[in-house]
């Protein structure tokens, strides 16, 4: 069974960092794409960056130049250090592997950024 576990959210003033962890289990980690995802109240779930297998990045022009997305294969994890928050960035964060319909799993907990003076 596929698991994804997020964490290190958290409430930051704007203008600070999170760094925001996934831990997969279930699968053969170093062979997927991942992606970092997230839902703020009333929108759609988005995504907001890409990983490759080869460790190649992408992400969504909203966050580009502020977060910045790594994997590690050895601990099967995902990161997202984010800097330069803005309140607009106030969702619930999810990881998942990018798919064609959209992702491929099901949903873990997600882990909650609030950004607020």
């Amino acid at each position: 069974q596929v698991q994804f576990v997020e964490s290190g959210g958290g409430l930051v003033q704007p203008g600070g960092s999170l760094r925001l962890s996934c831990a997969a289990s279930g699968i053969r980690f170093s062979r997927y794409v991942m992606g970092w995802y997230r839902q703020a109240p009333g929108k759609q779930r988005e995504l907001v960056a890409t990983i490759t297998t080869g460790s190649s990045t992408n992400s969504a022009d909203s966050v580009k130049g502020r977060f910045t997305i790594s994997r590690d294969n050895a601990k099967n994890t995902v990161y997202l250090q984010m800097n330069s928050l803005k309140p607009e960035d106030t969702a619930v964060y999810y990881c998942n592997v990018p798919s064609g319909i959209g992702y491929l799993y099901s949903w873990g907990q997600g882990t909650q950024v609030t950004v607020s003076s």
